[in-house]
Formats: structure tokens, C-alpha cells, sequence
């Protein structure tokens, strides 16, 4: 017998019309302030706007994915820039993720110990840095890594001269090969097949400069991203603690094999969301140095901000969020799919009843016997 359908003026129903009404607020302003510009700046994207007039009124034309192959062809001036951008956030993204992450980790394992007296005190030290304003923090560094700034007096009262923070735009890969006598670049490192930056410096590694925005970022994310990991510390039962005390596991081996594979979920956020701030940063450099020296602190979202404002490439500067936000999709899946838990063992890895294995199993010469004979069933 078929199950009659109640009104829609029903218990449901009216539960239903006031759901849509609560969510309703958000749903418009979400639709405002966040649906209609990402429209606006895809058309932009795709068109001659000039920054003048209504780009849906008639002041822009269709020209395609110019915009994206002037950017991408390896061939302009806005190729060029938008490689050596992307070169130096590269760079940015490969050593800040890890350090913020690790540093992060192990501040969190600090302060969540039982032992550690003032653990209030440190959590809130550890995590100041993460509320302060950014232009504050990039005045303050820009003053601690001045020519004349703490940071080099410092150096100098150890014996070392140190460098023009702000004004060097060496790259460390470079500093170190001229050490060693390597100046120039050899005949096949000259060549500029990706956006028009030759593999000589696409190898270059950070500038002095960008080490300075580097240290800046794990300085003021890292206390954030404690919080997370100490939330996740304090939800580990105890008891898996003893037991892998009992079993004689010393304090680096519970970490390895206990504490970090149950962090896997806050990782993979702790991760993601250092990928998304890492490729977006922006005010520190806008505040700090704007791109200076050589275009060595050049990002690709300050780029989009100085092709739009100031250029008024409107077309360009839209293109280049849109490929930034590829960039992070991208980057985002990889590392999902790096860090995802694997749900089966590998055959080396399996364990069989009775300690017997199947022919053929061991030496991986084929599939395990059938579970035939009980005592050879594999167990996952």
C-alpha cells in the first residue's frame, strides 16, 4: 500500500518553509557580497574591460581567453611577470607549509603536556602573534631586518656581517653555487620554456628578501594552527597513551606511530589551509616591500591586485585570480590524495593465521591460495 504524501501545509512543511526562512539572510548575502563578484570577475576575465562603466552594461567586449593566453604564452611582459611570481610563491609555498606545519606540531605537543607548568601563559604567547595585525607585524620586521635593524647588529656582535635584507635580491640557491665558484649558468640552464623565466632562475631558490616575509609567516600562523593541534591532542584517549607505554615505546615512537597517524584529519586541514594562505599572501607584501627588490617578493595575488589598480589591465589581473585559484584546487587535491588513509594493507604487509603463508604470497608471484584451507586465510 502506498504511503499517502502529507501537505506541504503539514508539521514538515511548515518546518521546511522556516528552515528557508532562517537561512535565507545568509543565502542573500552570500549571493551579494560573494556569487555576484565572482561572476562579475569571470566575465572580466573574458573580456576588454577598462575599469570604466558597468562590464554588464555594454562597457566590455567578448575577446575570449586572450586575457589567459597573453598571460601564458611565454612571449610578453605580463608572462614574464607572472612566471617570476609564480617562481617566487613557489618557493614560498614549499618551505613555509612544512615549517609551519611542523613547528605548529611541536608547539602543540609542548603545551599540551601534562607536567608543563603555565600552559595557559605559553598557549596564549604561542598564539598572539596569530591575532596582531599583519601590517603591525610587517612594520615591526621591516624595522628588526632593517640594514642597521636588531636582527644584523645582532649578526655583528657574533662576527657576521649580515645582508640588506630588503634591498638583496639574490636568490639562496644562487648565494650558495657562487660560494662554490658557480657564477654563471651553464649553456642548458638558459633556455626559458615556462613563461618566459629562464631555468637558471626558476633554480634560484627564495631571495634574501622573500626569507624575510618566509620567517614573518611561520611566525604569525604557527600559533594558529597549535590551537588545531592541541583541539586534536586532547581528544586521543589516554588509555591508547599507556598502552603504547606498557608496550615500551619511547616518547619519539609514540609520536611517529600513535600520535601522528590520529592527527591525520587535522593535518589534512592544518595543510590545506596553509596551501590556500600561502598562495594568497598579500597584505605583507603589499605593506613590506611591493614586489621590490627585481620583482623578487612578487606573488602572484599582489600581481593581479597591481595589473587591475594600478596598470588598469582589468582583463589580465582577472585572469591571473582565476589561474591562482586553479593553482589552489589543484594543489589541494594533490595533497588530499597524498594524505587520504589508506583502507587496505599491501600483500608484503599482511599477516596470515597460524603464521603460514599461502604459496606464491610471498614471493608476490601471484594471488594468495583460496581460503580453502582455513589456516591460510590472509587477515587484512
Amino acid at each position: 500500500m502506498a504511503r499517502r504524501r502529507r501537505p506541504f501545509g503539514g508539521r514538515n512543511g511548515g518546518q521546511t518553509a522556516a528552515g528557508w526562512l532562517f537561512v535565507s539572510p545568509v543565502i542573500v548575502i552570500l549571493t551579494v557580497f560573494m556569487a555576484v563578484p565572482i561572476v562579475m570577475a569571470l566575465w572580466v576575465s573574458v573580456s576588454d574591460w577598462t575599469g570604466r562603466g558597468n562590464p554588464f552594461g555594454g562597457g566590455a567586449n567578448f575577446v575570449g581567453m586572450a586575457n589567459y593566453a597573453d598571460l601564458l604564452s611565454g612571449e610578453t611582459l605580463a608572462s614574464r611577470q607572472l612566471g617570476t611570481a609564480l617562481r617566487n610563491n613557489v618557493y614560498y609555498v614549499l618551505l613555509v607549509v612544512p615549517i609551519q606545519t611542523a613547528v605548529s606540531l611541536g608547539l602543540a605537543v609542548l603545551v599540551n603536556r601534562r607536567r608543563l607548568r603555565g600552559r595557559g601563559f605559553f598557549r596564549t604567547a604561542f598564539y598572539f602573534p596569530s591575532v596582531t595585525s599583519s601590517v603591525a607585524i610587517t612594520v615591526v620586521f621591516l624595522f628588526l631586518f632593517s640594514a642597521s635593524g636588531a636582527v644584523n647588529r645582532t649578526l655583528a656582535a657574533l662576527g657576521a656581517n649580515g645582508p640588506n635584507w630588503f634591498a638583496d635580491p639574490r636568490g639562496l640557491i644562487h648565494i650558495v653555487l657562487g660560494g662554490l665558484g658557480v657564477t654563471s649558468p651553464p649553456e642548458a640552464l638558459r633556455a626559458a620554456p615556462l613563461l618566459g623565466v629562464s631555468w637558471w632562475d626558476w633554480l634560484a631558490g627564495p631571495s634574501v628578501a622573500m626569507s624575510v616575509f618566509m620567517i614573518m609567516a611561520i611566525f604569525t600562523t604557527s600559533g594558529t594552527f597549535m590551537l588545531l593541534f592541541v583541539a586534536a591532542l586532547q581528544n586521543i584517549s589516554a588509555e591508547v597513551e599507556e598502552a603504547a607505554l606498557v608496550d615500551g615505546a619511547t616518547g619519539w615512537q609514540r609520536l611517529r606511530y600513535v600520535t601522528i597517524p590520529m592527527l591525520r584529519p587535522t593535518i589534512f586541514t592544518v595543510v590545506t589551509l596553509g596551501l590556500i594562505g600561502t598562495w594568497q599572501v598579500f597584505d605583507q607584501i603589499y605593506t613590506g616591500s611591493q614586489g621590490a627588490p627585481a620583482n623578487t617578493t612578487m606573488t602572484p595575488a599582489f600581481l593581479s591586485y597591481q595589473m587591475s589598480f594600478i596598470d588598469q589591465r582589468w582583463g589580465n589581473g582577472a585572469a591571473i585570480a582565476f589561474i591562482l585559484f586553479a593553482i589552489i584546487v589543484l594543489m589541494t587535491l594533490i595533497q588530499r590524495n597524498v594524505l587520504r588513509e589508506r583502507e587496505t594493507v599491501p600483500r608484503r604487509k599482511r599477516f596470515y593465521r597460524d603464521g603460514v603463508v599461502p604459496s606464491g604470497a610471498a614471493s608476490g608471484e601471484g594471488p594468495a591460495a583460496g581460503p580453502a584451507a582455513g589456516s591460510k586465510e590472509a587477515v587484512r
